[in-house]
């Protein structure tokens, strides 16, 4: 599907990226060899973002939640991106983007801490399309730290001034939220700032995402009447 054949595009999609394990598991492989299919996949989805004229794109790489699996499955995971995450960012980088990241990355290893800096270090302040990483994020996390730095600061807590102490502050609220994989739920996902999003969610999991179901999401969204609350 080309550009000009959505009839509305969104600004900023999110997807939360679900069933790299049981895509796995249905080809007798271990759960890294569906995070390195997903990695793929996602940077894939972020260059079909851009192309179809999506501003931001937020993915859910990995959540607070993960990161109590087994050991070995974390060590890995770990692993994976020692090894991919510099490369993933240059491909991104090279398109003309800006790339960011979201989460507490003081609940990842020092040296993956490192390594993501130093790859962010390379992306321009702004862009026509940024491609977001949700890494060791928790939205019900994300909105106490906020809380708690009102606090701190001494502030009265507002909507306008919670959100302001997001994450996610720089950046619009999303307009889409994906979820493939077959599972109808955000799973602590921009709870906060997807309080308008329209939800989709797909049976397919998500090494399997094609940018031809990327696509249909689009157009459902577009074929959606958002009123916000008004008549």
């Amino acid at each position: 599907m080309a550009k000009n054949e959505i009839l509305r595009i969104p600004t900023h999609v999110g997807i939360i990226m679900d069933g790299n394990r049981r895509w796995a598991k249905s080809r007798g492989k271990m759960p890294s060899s569906g995070h390195s299919a997903g990695l793929n996949r996602m940077i894939a989805l972020a260059e079909r973002a851009k192309e179809v004229g999506v501003k931001y794109l937020t993915v859910y790489a990995l959540s607070t939640e993960n990161l109590t699996r087994p050991q070995d499955e974390l060590d890995k995971m770990f692993a994976l991106i020692r090894k991919k995450f510099s490369d993933c960012v240059d491909k991104v980088l090279k398109t003309g983007a800006a790339v960011k990241v979201i989460g507490d990355v003081t609940l990842l290893p020092d040296d993956v801490r490192k390594l993501i800096a130093d790859a962010l270090k390379k992306s321009p302040e702004s862009a026509d399309f940024t491609f977001i990483m949700a890494l060791g994020y928790g939205a019900r996390s994300e909105i106490v730290r906020a809380a708690n730095l009102a606090v701190k600061m001494g502030k009265e807590l507002t909507e306008k001034e919670l959100s302001s102490l997001l994450y996610t502050a720089s950046l619009p609220d999303p307009d889409l939220i994906i979820r493939p994989g077959g599972e109808k739920r955000l799973s602590n996902f921009l709870l906060w700032q997807s309080a308008y999003a329209e939800l989709y969610f797909s049976d397919v999991l998500f090494p399997d995402f094609t940018d031809e179901e990327f696509d249909k999401a689009l157009a459902d969204y577009s074929s959606r009447d958002r009123r916000f609350g008004k008549v």
